[in-house]
Formats: structure tokens, C-alpha cells, sequence
């Protein structure tokens, strides 16, 4: 059973070319992660132009960029993961170098694992909108 779920909209100090460019290659990821950070430790990240490896407490979720509409849409699709999901990251100009950004999430979830998760998912994906809002905000 697929499961759609979707962010909040934020606003990032950021225009939506910049923001899009950042998220089109995966490797620009993993130079945005926070070196220092303690709950980052033990989590393992691999990409590559196309393509997001990420590990941590023997879980391991693959993506691949697989649309890329220019400064709008990026599509990610997962790869050999535990749930199977599409992923849509949206760029809307907000005019004056600002960009209205949010997350779509379809999950096939068997009903059990949709107890267990389905709540965090929407509440990761807002975690990730407030981060970006906060970061842009001061730099």
C-alpha cells in the first residue's frame, strides 16, 4: 500500500538555482553534513553524481536522482532499500533570491511497518524543511 506524505513549505534564504544545484549531485550532500555532529557518528554516507548511499545501525537506504527538472523538481527513487519510496524535492521561486521548498514522500509500507514509522516520516521530513530554514537564515 503506497503512503503519500508531505513536508511543511519553507522559505530558504537561498534562490531556487542555487537550491536546486546543491541537492542535483549527491556529493554536495555530504559536504553539507555537519562534521562535529554526535548523532552523525556512526552514520556512513557514499554518492556519486547519480546516486545516495546512506548506512547507519545496520540499515542501509540507496536513492537515485532519477528526474531532474532545472531549478524545480529533483526525483529520487529508492534503490535496494528496506521500503520502497519516490522522493520529490520542489524548488518554487519566492522571488528576491528566496526559494519555497518542500518534500513529497510516497512509501509502499505494509501496515505494520507503516505503524511503526509512519508518523516519523512526516515529522523527519518537516525536521529537514526547519533545518534548511535555519541554516539559510544565517548565512
Amino acid at each position: 500500500m503506497t503512503t503519500h506524505y508531505s513536508s511543511k513549505h519553507g522559505i530558504i534564504g537561498r534562490s531556487n538555482m542555487e537550491l536546486f544545484m546543491a541537492f542535483s549531485d549527491p556529493r554536495n550532500i555530504t559536504s553539507m553534513m555537519p562534521k562535529d555532529e554526535k548523532a552523525l557518528q556512526d552514520v556512513s554516507i557514499d554518492a556519486d553524481f547519480d546516486n545516495l548511499k546512506i548506512s547507519a545501525k545496520g540499515i542501509t537506504i540507496n536513492v537515485k536522482i532519477v528526474e531532474r527538472q532545472p531549478y524545480s523538481k529533483i526525483v529520487l527513487n529508492s534503490v535496494d532499500s528496506p521500503i520502497k519510496f519516490t522522493a520529490t524535492l520542489n524548488f518554487k521561486d519566492a522571488g528576491g533570491f528566496r526559494t519555497e521548498f518542500f518534500i513529497e514522500l510516497d512509501a509502499e509500507m505494509n501496515i505494520f511497518i507503516k505503524k511503526m514509522i509512519g508518523d516519523k516520516i512526516e515529522t523527519g521530513l518537516n525536521k529537514v524543511i526547519d533545518a534548511l530554514v535555519n541554516q539559510s537564515a544565517h548565512i
